[in-house]
């Protein structure tokens, strides 16, 4: 398997800023990496993209994770590495083979990623890549840090896993691993609240009083951009400052689309229908703290719940 190596073209046209980089992208055409790339892009710096088809454009370059497989010359031209690769969790339900695949998709990719890192022989500078904050598990009346433990059940264990992976690429490339909460934007998850909404599901889930880290799709990308010239290593939570709970996010919601915030799902229901899904991804209690981001001189631009939800809501 070839792919020829070239400079991948600034589609922005503009003349780069002394501090322009050539930053290599996998998963750059998802929900996060289209908004990360635009903000990139428009920042002067030189976005590459890695796909899994054959090339189509100038700033694609084709891998192959699964068989373990990456031009080393695309590593070798990259000052920096965004990894955001990894089957989405909000797909439903999680069979086992659903769950094979979350857990491979991400642990095949940044195992690929890092090994090569590691091998290179001008390695990147940085290696950022995808986390979750569902290491932390199901922990309510905890504020949650970088220091807080890990926690029981399928999402901890997958994104265990797949730190541990990305740390094959240290100490060539300073490593770094993005812990993101709820992205809230015109796409996503937002997308899947808002049909609830309108179809008159809106209510609360569970107790509705369980913690969702939320972020602003603009904060999460300029915050792994922020990431790129930090002196961070190891993971970073990656939410707004402003905590809210499922209640806050789903009655915010409810009342931007007009429809009522009444119907109650559950736990028990929920747990039924969903299983692990609906315990890790609904009914987890995650108050988690982005103190360490903000430390580091991190200004988020969304910080009000309903403002953010309105833009997400948007078109």
């Amino acid at each position: 398997m070839t792919d020829a190596v070239e400079p991948a073209a600034n589609p922005a046209g503009d003349t780069p800023p002394s501090d322009a980089r050539n930053i290599l992208i996998s998963g750059g055409s998802g929900f996060i990496g289209t908004e990360l790339t635009t903000q990139l892009r428009r920042a002067g710096h030189t976005v590459t993209l890695l796909v899994r088809h054959p090339t189509r454009n100038a700033d694609e370059r084709m891998w192959d994770p699964d068989a373990g497989w990456l031009n080393p010359e695309v590593i070798e031209r990259a000052d920096a590495v965004i990894n955001l690769s990894g089957a989405s969790i909000s797909k439903l339900p999680w069979t086992l083979s659903y769950k094979r695949t979350i857990l491979e998709s991400r642990v095949n990719a940044t195992t690929t990623l890092a090994a090569a890192i590691a091998k290179a022989k001008n390695p990147p500078a940085v290696f950022l890549s995808g986390s979750a904050v569902g290491y932390y598990g199901d922990r309510p009346g905890e504020v949650l840090t970088e220091q807080s433990g890990i926690g029981e059940g399928f999402l901890p264990k997958v994104v265990d896993a797949w730190e541990r992976a990305s740390r094959l690429a240290s100490p060539a490339s300073r490593v770094v691993n993005v812990r993101t909460g709820v992205v809230l934007g015109q796409g996503g998850l937002t997308g899947t609240l808002k049909l609830i909404a309108k179809l008159g599901g809106a209510g609360p889930l569970g107790s509705g009083t369980q913690h969702w880290p939320w972020i602003s799709l603009y904060d999460e990308a300029a915050g792994i951009r922020h990431l790129l010239s930090s002196e961070l290593e190891g993971p970073v939570n990656l939410a707004g400052p402003t905590p809210a709970t499922a209640a806050d996010v789903m009655r915010t919601i409810a009342e931007q689309v007009h429809r009522p915030y009444w119907l109650p799902a559950p736990a028990w229901a929920i747990k039924g229908i969903l299983a692990d899904a609906g315990r890790e991804l609904i009914l987890s209690d995650q108050n988690q703290s982005p103190q360490l981001l903000l430390d580091d001189g991190f200004v988020f631009r969304d910080v009000d719940l309903e403002q953010t939800v309105e833009k997400a809501l948007a078109g």
